[in-house]
């Protein structure tokens, strides 16, 4: 006689439940995992959620025991526009981003596309250089770089800052490199048989493939140059008038150190056209980070 076999439900001890779901060990590892996701979450939010409480607080009640604003004032964001050259300083900041930002992308891209799909003796001696440049401190050359502008009597303006784009930028030549190294080389090659150019190449094939890390580079770039401090404090801290926003910040903390609900008011109203660029370019950004590197 043949055994017959049993359903699982069949081998349910009588009066208990049958087992459904994830094993036990399999949701420890779960709840542990979100719980630390959690934390993370809760650590990079935290800061963000204590300067815009304490911006809708009096100068009183700042950086006290309170955490919530008893009541919630509003009147700080109106005081960094009338008490300060805020939109003189937003205005600065971004003349000096969307330039910067361009002025690298004209340069940049080209160069990087040189090194990633053509073949030319020294190319390897070049990217080395690119490497180079891109791990030196801009302190080693601020002495002489400064005396260069000072020559061209362009100290005390955000020039000496954006022109330098123009001949290119070392890490978003070596980003954009590695972006178009994942790129074919046969779409090239079909181009050119077709009689493009290089520069056909370059801004008909590869420049609408190489749209992420393009994108990506662009917004390394914004980034950088909106929350630059260093360079206006070198340049264009004897000229209020041309100081960006993220000096601006810095100096009036330093001036106005007790007024702490000003201070955090000015510092959201920075922050706001950053995150709203990265919110509507973050699918670009993250898909130009994660190509980035495939190859090369």
């Amino acid at each position: 006689m043949t055994a017959v076999s049993q359903s699982p439900l069949a081998r349910t001890p009588r009066g208990a439940a049958p087992r459904t779901g994830r094993p036990r060990g399999r949701t420890l590892v779960w709840i542990a995992e979100h719980a630390a996701l959690v934390a993370l979450g809760v650590v990079t939010i935290a800061p963000i959620v204590f300067v815009v409480l304490t911006s809708m607080m009096s100068s009183n009640q700042a950086l006290t025991a309170s955490i919530i604003p008893k009541p919630f004032d509003l009147s700080n964001y109106g005081r960094v526009f009338t008490e300060l050259p805020l939109a003189q300083w937003f205005g600065n900041s971004a003349l000096y981003a969307v330039l910067a930002t361009a002025f690298m992308l004209l340069s940049s891209v080209p160069a990087a596309y040189a090194l990633a799909q053509i073949k030319f003796k020294g190319a390897n001696l070049v990217f080395t250089a690119i490497i180079v440049a891109m791990l030196l401190p801009p302190q080693v050359t601020a002495v002489p770089v400064y005396v260069m502008w000072s020559g061209l009597h362009l100290t005390g303006t955000l020039w000496p800052l954006i022109l330098p784009n123009l001949l290119g930028d070392a890490f978003s030549i070596f980003l954009l490199r590695q972006f178009f190294m994942t790129i074919p080389k046969e779409y090239g090659d079909a181009a050119r048989m077709d009689g493009c150019s290089e520069w056909g190449v370059l801004w008909r094939v590869v420049v609408p493939m190489a749209r992420p890390g393009i994108a990506s580079a662009a917004i390394f770039m914004f980034f950088h140059s909106w929350n630059d401090y260093y360079g206006p404090l070198l340049y264009a801290s004897e000229n209020q008038s041309a100081w960006p926003v993220a000096y601006g910040l810095a100096t009036f903390r330093g001036q106005h150190g007790t007024d702490w609900s000003m201070t955090m008011a000015m510092t959201v109203v920075v922050m706001v056209p950053v995150v709203i660029i990265f919110f509507f370019a973050q699918k670009a950004f993250v898909e130009g980070i994660a190509l980035t590197g495939v190859k090369g």
